[in-house]
């Protein structure tokens, strides 16, 4: 158990080879605000207060972003991300199309345009019981 300071996570930044393409896109898909600009970054604030700071970048290495949602919600990111035709997935591998019921929720994964491995999933892993 950690004692003292809260300690929780403020900001990421994403490598992006269009950083307001990049965050134009999850915005979007997710349903946010407009991205904002904060120096070099194409800003998405999410609702906790977390922000994923996308920056140009040559070099976009595929990292993996996962985003805790409602069922209501699942429902609109799925339709906006099928109105995009962008592929969903049940699994990080993505070898099984679909979604997935992980926990009693359910979950998906999709790419970003840069190629990020991006997963929407309404339960926290190992909330389901045993």
């Amino acid at each position: 158990m950690l004692s003292g300071m809260s300690i929780e996570l403020n900001h990421t930044i994403v490598a992006s080879r269009d950083k307001q393409a990049g965050a134009r896109f999850l915005a979007d898909v997710l349903g946010l605000p407009e991205p904002t600009s904060f120096g070099p970054f194409a800003v998405v604030e999410l609702h906790n207060g977390v922000s994923l700071d996308f920056m140009d970048t040559a070099d976009v290495p595929s990292q993996h972003y996962a985003f805790l949602i409602g069922e209501d919600e699942f429902d609109a990111v799925a339709a906006r991300l099928r109105e995009r035709g962008v592929a969903t997935y049940a699994d990080p591998g993505h070898r099984q199309p679909g979604h997935n019921t992980n926990d009693g929720g359910r979950g998906l994964y999709f790419d970003s345009p840069d190629g990020h491995n991006l997963e929407v999933l309404t339960r926290p892993y190992g909330s389901g019981g045993a």
